[in-house]
């Protein structure tokens, strides 16, 4: 992996310019949530033929790093959206950019489509990469698409690079990150050293409204597409034919039916315990 360098040299001068820090924001365009999602043949999810947004949860992850950004108005901190996906994924960019996002970047490679989690954090690995003194990389903690919640943690073993995962809030104090996760268990106290990995939840404050600043910026950004190979990326490390598991069938779930209706004439209550015993909920 390319180390990751907080300066580069101008080959007309004879001193180094440091680098603006950045903040990496993955974002994914995924199927809206409100469309009906079907698998095709070789049992990959339909991305074509439904209407596709920015992930709800990226925009939990964008709106904390512009809150750092705009903390930190000294340090000059730079916010990259990044995606990995089919072509039109660059709405998904151009949704963060609106929102206050410097710039985007996105990759798309028909090589890649259909990668498992393994597979996807490698390419976004080797994207990031291209992305000069990347010391702060945030992520929604699960895709509402694929659920797993995985990737935060592969990324990070990959980098080797600290993961705070499923964090409500977070700030910058010098070089550390310090985030605050709410469990059932309690509310934790976590940090790191940068450059690290945080993933958001959707505890989080609410993300911002673009405005139309935003929007018009968003609409005329200049978005670059990268190809796999522009990221280094093997084209036998990723995609569907080298996925670590398969799906070989799948089984659409059934339409969800009407529940039975107590009519309550007196004897409702005796109805609904009946049906408790049926169906073994109590003795």
């Amino acid at each position: 992996m390319p180390a990751v360098s907080g300066y580069k040299t101008n080959e007309h001068k004879d001193v180094a310019e440091k680098l603006m820090p950045c903040m990496v924001v993955l974002v994914k365009y995924v199927p809206d949530s409100w469309s009906k999602r079907i698998l095709t043949e070789d049992f990959t999810l339909d991305r074509e033929n439904v209407d596709a947004v920015m992930d709800e949860i990226n925009e939990f992850a964008v709106e904390q790093a512009l809150r750092i950004k705009e903390a930190h108005p000294e340090e000059g901190w730079e916010v990259v959206a990044l995606t990995v996906g089919p072509a039109g994924s660059d709405q998904a960019v151009r949704k963060a950019i609106a929102m206050g996002a410097d710039r985007g970047v996105v990759v798309t490679d028909d090589a890649i489509a259909g990668s498992d989690v393994l597979a996807t954090a490698w390419a976004l690995n080797n994207a990031i990469n291209t992305i000069d003194d990347v010391r702060l990389v945030l992520t929604g903690d699960a895709s509402t698409d694929g659920k797993m919640g995985a990737l935060p943690a592969v990324l990070s073993e990959y980098r080797q690079w600290p993961a705070v995962t499923s964090v409500k809030s977070l700030q910058l104090t010098d070089d550390t990150v310090q985030a605050e996760r709410i469990t059932h268990d309690g509310v934790w106290e976590l940090q790191a050293s940068l450059p690290a990995i945080v993933s958001v939840s959707e505890q989080a404050d609410k993300a911002r409204f673009p405005n139309f600043k935003g929007l018009m910026a968003a609409k005329k950004a200049d978005v670059p597409t990268l190809s796999a190979a522009d990221c280094g990326i093997d084209p036998a490390t990723v995609g569907l034919a080298h996925a670590a598991t398969a799906v070989t069938a799948a089984t659409a779930r059934a339409e969800r039916s009407r529940g039975t209706v107590v009519h309550d004439s007196g004897d409702g209550a005796a109805q609904i315990v009946a049906f408790l015993k049926t169906e073994g909920f109590i003795d």
